[in-house]
């Protein structure tokens, strides 16, 4: 069996092109928190963050592509957050509880950002799947990180990461379409953070 060969990597952003992505993402996290999935249309974030259209499909393919890199970057704010001010619980598994839980109390507050992105995330095909790789490692160093542990994970703690992972997921997507509450979500995450 033949593999096919990576495509070459992406150079670094300019100092102005990553200005002009953050824009970008910023755009549709405002126009997500407004109204949801439906709300973020190309030709709107385009004009609102001052770029051209075809500009805005170099950066980013389609409104899933976008969204789920918006995903990228809520991750990577909550990484920061978590970094500043780490969990406090006794165990890996209530300090994973606590910052997952935290996420869940920040996606409260812009349910609507939420659901564009849980939804984008949901859509997303073959196309997207470096992005969805992306937001799934990002989602596995915010619980990693949360373990607090003074060594590498062992293979067994990754498996529980993952599941972990998978949980939140799920949960994320039962408590947006209103199949479950906040402390149900807070259940289902501590049942699974007992494994670690």
């Amino acid at each position: 069996m033949t593999t096919s060969p990576r495509p070459p990597a992406a150079p670094p952003l300019t100092e102005r092109q990553e200005a002009r992505r953050r824009r970008i993402l910023h755009t549709a996290a405002q126009l997500a928190c407004r109204g949801g999935f439906d709300a973020v249309q190309m030709r709107e974030v385009a004009e609102t963050s001052g770029v051209a259209l075809g500009t805005l499909y170099r950066y980013f393919p389609s409104k899933v592509h976008l969204l789920v890199a918006t995903m990228q970057d809520q991750l990577q704010l909550m990484q920061v957050q978590l970094r500043k001010h780490p969990p406090s619980g006794a165990t890996p598994g209530a300090r994973v509880t606590e910052t997952l839980m935290g996420t869940f109390r920040g996606l409260q507050r812009e349910p609507q950002l939420a659901e564009a992105m849980v939804r984008a995330l949901t859509f997303a095909d073959r196309s997207v799947s470096a992005e969805v790789d992306q937001v799934s490692r990002l989602t596995a160093v915010l619980i990693t990180e949360a373990m607090g542990l003074d060594h590498p994970p062992s293979r067994d703690q990754l498996a529980a990461v993952r599941v972990i992972e998978h949980t939140w997921h799920s949960a994320l997507v039962t408590w947006l379409s209103g199949r479950a509450s906040i402390a149900q979500v807070r259940i289902d995450l501590e049942t699974a953070c007992r494994l670690l």
